[in-house]
């Protein structure tokens, strides 16, 4: 492992998606199949997103898969941005299920067909079983990991589909109401859709190096700009690699008083300052002599040059 980055829990996260993407298939399977017979539109939209889930969690275990293999020459980062790139995909694939179901409950809604109630809310009752399970077991990692993020709201959507379906199955059953089975459809696109954004601007701005949310970029540069010694501190970045992998690089302008070696030992209280305090662990800090008044990356430094720190201790 390259030395500090933070580690990633892959075989943990490994092992819940293993599981969950087996209950999914089982679950589609069922709600196909009966979905199919009964001709109930919310059985086969939750079929459909079932479907949907299943090739994410696929993806989603095959990206954490790729991400714990180790740094190699051309990716000195390694390949944890594929749980990223899981997620997003995940994120675009929620709004395309989500216009499908839609599509197709809007065209029901005038004629909606006849289904057997009493079916459908036994096979969404035994969907909201499975769901809960998933939803259950990749709660714990979705506050820190988006690629198992993306899987819990598969799930978590998938779970409100199974209500919105059991209530469906229990108004047809006993109101001979056939306009729930499209009602009921739409309420689970609503939902996919709002899943499926909330993904989808959370790795957007993973993407576009945002700073992760758990940081105020604002906070952090006044904790290092208080450190003795410090006397500014400018070409300051904040991002993510990948969940749980924050990143800080930042010049730091020291006070032209100290010697080299106390110059280094601020950038170690520095560092220990962006660990304790922020959780960063990968930090790049440039400690320099000129206070700087801007910085073109393109070009030259901009700055007022200082003297140079003295030699020695």
């Amino acid at each position: 492992m390259m030395r500090g980055m933070a580690p990633h829990a892959h075989p943990a996260s490994r092992r819940t998606l293993t599981i969950v993407l087996a209950l999914n298939a089982l679950t589609f399977l069922v709600e196909l199949g009966v979905g199919w017979w009964t001709n109930s539109l919310a059985l086969l939209s939750d079929a459909g997103h079932m479907l949907g889930d299943v090739g994410a969690i696929a993806l989603s275990l095959a990206a954490a898969t790729i991400a714990a293999r180790p740094p190699v020459a051309d990716k000195t980062f390694g390949w944890w941005r594929s749980e990223i790139l899981a997620a997003l995909a995940n994120g675009v694939t929620l709004f395309v299920i989500a216009a499908l179901v839609a599509a197709e409950a809007v065209r029901r809604l005038g004629a909606p067909p006849a289904v057997p109630g009493a079916t459908v809310a036994w096979v969404a009752a035994f969907g909201l079983l499975i769901n809960t399970i998933s939803v259950a077991a990749l709660a714990a990692g979705r506050k820190h990991d988006l690629n198992l993020r993306g899987a819990f709201l598969h799930a978590m959507s998938d779970a409100l589909g199974s209500i919105g379906a059991l209530v469906a199955g229990i108004l047809i059953a006993t109101r001979g109401w056939a306009i729930a089975d499209p009602l009921a459809s739409l309420f689970i696109a609503v939902l996919v859709a709002v899943a499926g954004w909330g993904l989808l601007r959370d790795t957007l701005h993973v993407l576009m190096e945002g700073a992760p949310a758990s940081i105020r970029v604002d906070r952090l540069r006044a904790a290092l700009e208080a450190s003795p010694g410090v006397m500014a501190v400018h070409d300051l970045h904040v991002w993510s690699v990948t969940s749980r992998f924050p990143a800080v690089s930042a010049h730091v302008v020291a006070d032209p008083a100290l010697s080299l070696a106390e110059g280094q030992l601020m950038l170690d209280r520095l560092r220990g300052i962006l660990r304790e305090e922020f959780g960063v662990r990968h930090a790049t800090l440039q400690l320099e002599t000129e206070t700087a008044e801007g910085c073109d990356p393109c070009g030259e430094p901009v700055g007022t040059p200082a003297p140079e720190l003295r030699a020695g201790a």
